[in-house]
């Protein structure tokens, strides 16, 4: 048996109020929500940096030469120095004298999220550029050309990839050293690939016996062999496996920001380039032909 139609009417009025009700509660509460995450957005990054006085800039630990924290504690490195050239220059086109710096220790693993989520602003490191961190970042000009290789025990007599065969070689997951040897890698099977988590544990890997070569560019072997305790029971393979062009990395979509920091860099490279080059690679004269190339065309004009 139904029920009468003034408590049919009834009921069903107050079914549509509690049911609005609701709805707008339910609305209240997604505005609510959508304010909140809206607050999460990362500003842009020169609004961040005029209303805070502050641009933080991610560095490496043990990236030598080109991101490294020195012996005095403080970050030090080819990147390093370009990176302070972009503050210097911020300071003077924003009109922020009192601009300061604050560093943020960065690795390969957390580098991309802590720039994602607003922890650094700039990344000054040895990232190579790649279609893959292209989804997730954005990168500045060019700041350097460089290949994956090898540094190895000289009682391994390792010299190139092929010499891998039952051999242990360390590499830093997620990067392109990684993926790079393990395509030149293919098909030798005996090769036991050692994750390590970063350069120096590499280096330390090879000293005390735990590893018989350690892959990762060239340039940063190089600088290792110099830290070596002893320089003489390593060495360094001629042959590169990789193409690693390196830039600074910053967030995508961030046009204004990426526009400054290479318009620093292409001032930079048509002149006062020379100096920091010099400081961290040697005589500029000795670049390769490459290198001097990859400057020269990342001189963009005004």
């Amino acid at each position: 048996m139904g029920l009468p139609r003034e408590v049919a009417t009834e009921v069903g009025a107050r079914a549509m109020i509690l049911w609005t009700r609701s709805g707008l509660a339910i609305c209240v509460v997604l505005l609510v929500l959508a304010g909140a995450a809206a607050g999460q957005e990362i500003r842009p990054t020169l609004d961040k940096i005029k209303e805070t006085g502050v641009i933080q800039l991610g560095y490496r630990e043990t990236s030598r030469p080109f991101s490294f924290r020195g012996s005095d504690g403080q970050p030090a490195g080819f990147s390093i120095d370009l990176c302070l050239q972009v503050a210097g220059a911020l300071r003077e086109s924003l009109k922020l004298p009192g601009l300061k710096v604050a560093w943020v220790p960065v690795t390969p693993a957390d580098r991309i999220q802590k720039l994602v989520q607003g922890a650094i602003d700039l990344e000054c490191g040895s990232t190579t550029i790649t279609f893959g961190r292209m989804e997730q970042v954005a990168f500045s000009h060019m700041i350097s050309v460089d290949g994956g290789s090898l540094l190895a025990t000289v009682d391994s007599r390792i010299g190139t990839v092929k010499d891998l065969a039952g051999k242990r070689v360390g590499v830093i997951p997620n990067t392109t050293t990684e993926k790079a040897l393990a395509a030149a890698l293919a098909g030798a099977s005996t090769t036991t690939v050692v994750p390590v988590a970063e350069v120096g544990e590499g280096l330390r890997g090879l000293e005390e016996g735990r590893l018989d070569a350690y892959a990762s560019d060239r340039l940063l072997l190089a600088s290792l062999l110099t830290t070596a305790k002893n320089p003489a029971k390593l060495r360094l393979s001629s042959e590169y496996f990789s193409y690693e062009p390196y830039a600074l990395m910053l967030r995508r979509g961030d046009n204004p920001f990426q526009a400054r920091v290479n318009r620093t860099l292409s001032h930079l490279y048509r002149s006062g380039l020379v100096q920091i080059y010099e400081r961290w690679f040697g005589p500029f004269a000795a670049a390769s032909p490459l290198t001097k190339a990859l400057y020269l065309l990342h001189s963009w004009p005004d």
